[in-house]
């Protein structure tokens, strides 16, 4: 599934927390954020694509998750973060060769084709790994290890890129054909930018063999590259790009560009970006997998990034100008995307308040995006009670309505949604720093669900201000407008 991530260390962030998000770019799926808790997670767990059972661990924590609502494809849970403040978002869909993919096949699920065989199972993917890991693991680097142990033992059916984060670290882990897979830790003071492509830029098997303190793997992983001869390094160093990774024209158009405009917004004069001397280009296949901001990043920032649509250069669909260049590259926010979370865990707070889960829905480039407290039993009805039946009454159908009205009149609504979402994010962060400082001076932590619904209170009445300004902005613009005073 096409997804673009950021991932921000916590001494690269503005407040110290460690930040992980992803746009979840489907194909409009439906999503609503709920909270399992240990007696609705399943103990036997059967996928609906791999066909595969799973038996699961009897001591599961609560988290959060943004399933798809209405779907015969499976949970796909997204993103959420348990209650050992740990967050998770699987997955970012990469990329990967003919020469892996060949020497370690995917495992992909296999129907009976004669009477008397039986189906052969395939193995995990984006629909399951959420539901899989998150409910059992107490930082990120037990993620890696328990999904690792997953992979090598059940096998994938595609290529995904996972990450987890705790108050401390973020770890990423990438998957390298059916069976086989790397993890890089982020370093805190670097912020790292994934579309979707193999990222991993660099990898020491010393460490992963050894320490681990930056670097995990799959235990062949070094004997599975000299074996089918992957190495395609020259300088000695080990760039997993070059051995796992793909270079193709459509990575070009579609990964590359994204990852471009990232590294120029975050880090506008450390390269050249831009001009026929540039470091790097749109199309460059050595765009750095980290860098260290020029300046610290908000939640804000993440929004903006994982929202753009290559704002201020040639390739901005929405230009006025009539570029050659125009709509020639994949924005990062795109029409198709289901939610996006900023999984925001602060170290400096109490354990209650550690985790907020920063979410929205639909088009990033058109909606907007509020804080919730993850230590709750339940989310908002704003939030949870979603159909597929379009409404009002939830955040998810409200977003994707503001989309799909402002596009088409981007010029005259554009404004309005900018208000809209300056507003949003405005009073999320004065309602969490308000039931914050209540909430540390009683120490009284049950108060993060009635601040949920205070924030949900509050982004419904701006949701439908918005909605009223665009739909009466795009009622004017109909082409069926008439008024005899025009002749």
């Amino acid at each position: 599934m096409p997804c673009t991530t950021i991932l921000v260390g916590k001494k690269a962030s503005y407040d110290g927390s460690t930040m992980i998000a992803r746009n979840d770019d489907g194909f409009y799926d439906v999503k609503k954020l709920i909270v399992v808790e240990p007696d609705k997670q399943p103990r036997k767990y059967k996928s609906v694509i791999g066909h595969l059972e799973i038996d699961l661990p009897d001591n599961p924590l609560r988290y959060t998750s943004t399933p798809t609502v209405g779907s015969n494809r499976g949970i796909w849970a997204a993103n959420g973060i348990n209650e050992a403040n740990v967050a998770m978002t699987a997955t970012e869909t990469i990329t990967s060769n003919p020469i892996v993919v060949g020497a370690d096949p995917y495992v992909r699920y296999q129907k009976a084709t004669k009477r008397g065989e039986k189906d052969i199972p395939g193995g995990i993917g984006e629909e399951d790994l959420v539901v899989l890991v998150l409910p059992y693991i107490r930082s990120a680097r037990e993620g890696v290890i328990r999904l690792g142990e997953l992979l090598e033992k059940y096998g994938t059916y595609e290529a995904n890129g996972i990450a987890f984060s705790d108050e401390d670290e973020i770890w990423w882990l990438e998957t390298i054909g059916g069976h086989h897979w790397m993890a890089r830790r982020v370093k805190d003071e670097e912020y790292v930018i994934m579309p979707n492509q193999l990222g991993i830029d660099k990898f020491d098997f010393n460490d992963a063999y050894g320490k681990q303190k930056e670097y995990m793997c799959s235990a062949d992983l070094k004997e599975f590259v000299k074996k089918n001869h992957l190495d395609l390094n020259q300088d000695g160093n080990f760039n997993p790009r070059n051995v796992f990774g793909s270079h193709s024209d459509s990575d070009h158009v579609y990964n590359t560009p994204r990852a471009w405009f990232m590294g120029r917004y975050f880090n506008p004069t450390t390269y050249k970006w831009d001009g026929p001397n540039a470091d790097f280009t749109p199309e460059s296949d050595n765009i750095p997998w980290s860098f260290v901001p020029e300046k610290k990043i908000t939640v804000e920032d993440v929004k903006y990034i994982l929202s753009s649509y290559y704002q201020g250069t040639p390739y901005n669909p929405y230009s006025g100008v009539n570029y050659m260049e125009k709509s020639m590259y994949r924005t990062i926010g795109i029409a198709r995307t289901g939610t996006m979370a900023v999984l925001q865990i602060r170290g400096y707070m109490p354990e209650a308040l550690k985790g907020v889960e920063w979410v929205c829905f639909g088009s990033n480039a058109f909606n907007t995006v509020m804080p919730v407290y993850t230590m709750v039993k339940k989310t908002p009805k704003y939030l949870s009670e979603v159909s597929t039946d379009v409404s009002t009454e939830n955040f998810y159908w409200g977003s994707r309505l503001i989309g799909a009205l402002v596009d088409p009149n981007f010029g005259s609504c554009i404004q309005l949604v900018e208000r809209y979402q300056s507003a949003v994010a405005s009073q999320g962060h004065q309602l969490i720093n308000e039931y914050d400082a209540k909430m540390i001076a009683s120490k009284d932590f049950s108060l993060t669900e009635e601040a949920n619904e205070k924030i949900c209170a509050m982004a419904k009445k701006e949701t439908i201000r918005c909605l009223n300004n665009v739909l009466l902005q795009a009622s004017k613009n109909m082409k069926n407008n008439f008024n005899r005073a025009d002749n």
